[in-house]
């Protein structure tokens, strides 16, 4: 018998992999070269999701040539200053990027790139904060992420612990942002529709700083925006537009299988076929592909979040599904192009 749909203590929809076995597909175009921009390690109760896990998934078909860590609030240290305290975290995952590195784990660089947690409000106090994580980890260290995505419906949650409504929009947080720019790291912004005209306005007023939005931009489904679709699409296309003017941002094209997004698959008996997503997520894809260019989009796994409703493989050949009008060289920029270019990747083989 499968095991039954649930949420997580962090408010993630569980990983099934009974479930994820109904649906079982071959790679599509297995010889594409990719680099998955955005996932996480971690160890929560009921939630392991470390080396072993990952290349598991990255091993389903698909040549992952290397991943980017994003941070997720794992392994921080339990003792020590406040501000400091993430740096367990980077240095966890060097370890576990250190490990693939060996070669004894695989082809596949894990962890070639980590973006980690640094305060921004700390303002130009993060300096010395960003210099700890550049000894921990050297030249992986890429970039930093906040918490960030806030709504004030309790219904609407995508983080183990809900952070308060800032720091987005707050002078210390652009003052924060301002340094990072000065260090040539990126920031990586995780939020939902509904504060994208923040994120333009940090995009404005930091031009020399590189930002990543995460997931699309968080266009919502659930709580208030359950069954609103339409409405909300017609919110979020024309911020994405507004973003795409500012030439300091790129956009990731996934995160659509997490919970607050909407969509249900993970309710059906059956685990969902990569033709079944395409045509689901197309307009959003298509909508953010129009608007940044192949230049600054990537695709991204989001796992393990984005487990509890589609498997790696089935999830990858989604994505290519989406890009199959695309010429050669338009998906080497989607695919692995842009993520190299905007995390530096250094010593990963890639073509091109």
């Amino acid at each position: 018998m499968i095991s039954q749909p649930r949420m997580t203590a962090s408010r993630q929809i569980a990983v099934r992999e009974d479930w994820l076995a109904t649906t079982q597909e071959a790679a599509l175009e297995p010889d594409l070269a990719i680099v998955d921009p955005h996932h996480h390690l971690w160890d929560h109760p009921g939630e392991r999701y470390l080396l072993p896990e990952l290349l598991d998934d990255t091993g389903s078909g698909h040549d992952i040539r290397a991943t980017i860590f994003i941070q997720c609030g794992a392994m921080y240290r339990a003792e020590g200053p406040e501000e400091l305290r993430s740096l367990g975290e980077t240095e966890f995952v060097n370890g576990v990027a250190a490990m693939a590195a060996s070669g004894r784990y695989g082809a596949t660089r894990a962890c070639a790139g980590i973006v980690g947690m640094v305060d921004l409000t700390l303002g130009e106090r993060v300096a010395p904060v960003l210099d700890a994580h550049l000894r921990a980890a050297g030249p992986r260290f890429r970039g930093i992420r906040n918490r960030t995505a806030w709504h004030p419906s309790p219904e609407v949650r995508s983080n183990l612990t809900s952070p308060p409504p800032g720091p987005l929009g707050t002078p210390a947080f652009t003052e924060g942002a301002r340094v990072l720019a000065r260090y040539g790291l990126t920031l990586d912004i995780w939020c939902y529709h509904t504060q994208l005209p923040l994120v333009l306005d940090m995009a404005r007023a930091v031009p020399e700083l590189t930002i990543v939005l995460d997931h699309l931009g968080g266009p919502l489904g659930t709580g208030p925006y359950r069954g609103k679709r339409p409405e909300v699409f017609a919110e979020w296309k024309p911020m994405i537009a507004a973003l795409a003017g500012c030439p300091n941002v790129v956009v990731k094209l996934g995160g659509l299988a997490m919970e607050v997004s909407g969509f249900d698959f993970h309710l059906a008996e059956r685990a969902p076929g990569s033709a079944q997503l395409a045509e689901a997520w197309r307009p959003y894809i298509e909508t953010a592909i129009e608007a940044f260019g192949v230049r600054r989009c990537m695709f991204e796994s989001n796992f393990p979040v984005d487990k509890g409703m589609v498997g790696y493989a089935v999830l990858w050949n989604a994505f290519k599904r989406l890009a199959a009008g695309a010429s050669a060289a338009e998906k080497a920029r989607l695919f692995h192009g842009t993520a190299r270019e905007v995390y530096r990747l250094e010593g990963v083989d890639l073509p091109g």
